[in-house]
């Protein structure tokens, strides 16, 4: 049998930070060495400690888990960081694998889910709840703002912000009708109809 993974968790609700360590050392494969509330702590037991993996949630007192996982990969780079979270929000999610986490999970994730995303990054994937694989799909079908030129970008930004036709053929001083013509080319570009649609979509970015 093969030499069980040493995981580290950090959660800072209790029954929660319990409830991963229960299923987690009830699995044949893997076994909890430290379980905290914060990242500070975590990060000073790892200095003298080689964890296989660290299951980190987001929002932590002190250090966020975000944070928390670039720091992991410069102090134990042979370390995977998985993030379990229940932000679902673009903006984490990309923060989270940028910064160098290896999978991201909800926290709705079921026993089975976890134990079979922990299998997952020890055999090298990067395991992800259907709902956070669905937004880093849409993400990359999605035509990219850079697609747009300078100017229509400058309109896209005001367009987002709820402002006129008017207001913004006077802010970047050109005509109405000039506007109207780079928001249709807009539209046309990121596949929508009207600005809600478009408030929506850059939203998802």
């Amino acid at each position: 049998m093969s030499k069980m993974k040493n995981v580290v968790v950090i959660e800072d609700n209790e029954s929660l930070l319990i409830s991963f360590k229960e299923i987690i050392n009830n699995s044949e494969e893997f076994n909890v060495i430290g379980a905290f509330s914060n990242c500070e702590d975590a990060l000073l037991y790892c200095k003298n400690e080689d964890p296989d993996i660290i299951l980190i949630d987001i929002k932590l007192p002190g250090i966020n888990g975000i944070e928390g996982v670039r720091r992991f990969q410069y102090q134990n780079p042979k370390a995977k960081s998985m993030v379990i979270s229940v932000y679902e929000d673009s903006d984490y999610i990309f923060d989270a694998l940028s910064a160098g986490a290896i999978g991201y999970l909800t926290k709705n994730t079921s026993p089975e889910e976890l134990i079979s995303a922990l299998k997952q990054v020890k055999n090298g994937g990067s395991p992800m709840s259907g709902s956070i694989a669905r937004k880093v799909i849409a993400y990359f079908q999605m035509p990219k703002q850079e697609e747009l030129t300078e100017r229509e970008n400058e309109v896209v930004k005001l367009l987002a912000k709820g402002k006129s036709y008017a207001t913004i053929a006077e802010e970047l001083s050109l005509s109405v009708n000039t506007i109207k013509t780079h928001t249709r080319n807009i539209y046309e570009k990121m596949h929508v109809s009207k600005r809600e649609e478009l408030i929506d979509k850059l939203g998802a970015i």
